[in-house]
């Protein structure tokens, strides 16, 4: 709270601050209704590229285009006060080289108002993400399993084991070198990301990843059982509202097909009452 009385938005910087404190609390969001859920709990609320394989009923990723990132960032935006909106690039918007990233971040912070972007990539992204901080655009940072490679890795497979962990240690030292204010630690095996935690200086945000991370962050639809296509095994149910949601219109239909619904309370008497209004 400000000294105005006014609700204080969390920056990029205040997320750098926050390593080694008190654990993040990160959830993604596609809509104003979820995003007025989250507003009061989380620290980061993440307009995720997974909104493609969530909402829109898509196999990966790779589809999301620009204009539905910044279309559910407006959404999103509109339901939140308190924590940092970020937003992903997706697919194909910002690989081709620095200027391209920058045009559309900026295109995607100005149109969704969004205040930071999300982009996938370690040693190979770093010149861009060195280019879009130098420009003010906040960046964090995503490496170990990217979904936007999901083809290049063969599957949703586990990144960092074996000789792999050291391209993710010199991916998480690159991301931070080039001045991104937090990195994603997707799918990493927990000791490596114990020792990525420990080992750079700005937050990880784990997602599969391991408890010693200085936030984590989950699919918020995984959260609530409403996305039941697949369940990996970082997700953590704590509702099943999908099941119930179900339950709901089985019984909606029920009615319909009864003649229960609607019942006399449900529709509109000849003459008019104050309770008609609603």
């Amino acid at each position: 709270m400000s000294a105005t009385g006014e609700t204080k938005a969390i920056t990029p910087p205040d997320i750098r601050l926050r390593k080694g404190q008190a654990p993040l609390v990160c959830l993604t969001a596609y809509t104003t209704p979820i995003a007025k859920l989250l507003d009061r709990h989380c620290d980061i609320v993440l307009v995720g590229d997974s909104v493609g394989m969530v909402l829109h009923g898509l196999s990966s990723t790779l589809g999301v285009t620009l204009d539905m990132m910044i279309m559910h960032g407006k959404a999103v935006r509109r339901g939140l006060e308190r924590p940092l909106l970020v937003v992903d690039l997706p697919f194909g918007s910002y690989e081709e080289g620095p200027e391209q990233a920058f045009h559309n971040a900026a295109r995607l912070m100005a149109e969704a108002g969004c205040a930071a972007v999300k982009l996938e990539g370690g040693e190979h992204m770093a010149a861009i993400i060195r280019f879009l901080t130098a420009r003010g655009v906040p960046v964090m940072a995503h490496v170990g399993l990217t979904p936007q490679a999901v083809n290049t890795f063969g599957g949703y497979r586990v990144q960092g084991r074996g000789d792999d962990a050291e391209r993710l240690r010199r991916d998480a030292a690159a991301v931070t070198e080039a001045g991104a204010f937090s990195v994603v630690l997707e799918k990493v095996p927990e000791p490596l990301a114990r020792r990525l935690t420990a080992e750079i200086a700005i937050p990880t945000i784990g997602i599969g990843a391991s408890p010693a991370c200085d936030g984590q962050i989950l699919v918020v639809d995984d959260v609530l059982g409403m996305f039941t296509d697949f369940r990996p095994k970082f997700v953590k149910r704590y509702a099943e509202l999908g099941s119930a949601a179900e339950a709901a219109i089985v019984a909606y239909a029920a009615d319909v097909r009864e003649r229960r619904f609607p019942a006399a309370e449900h529709v509109y008497a000849t003459a008019s009452k104050a309770k008609d209004v609603a």
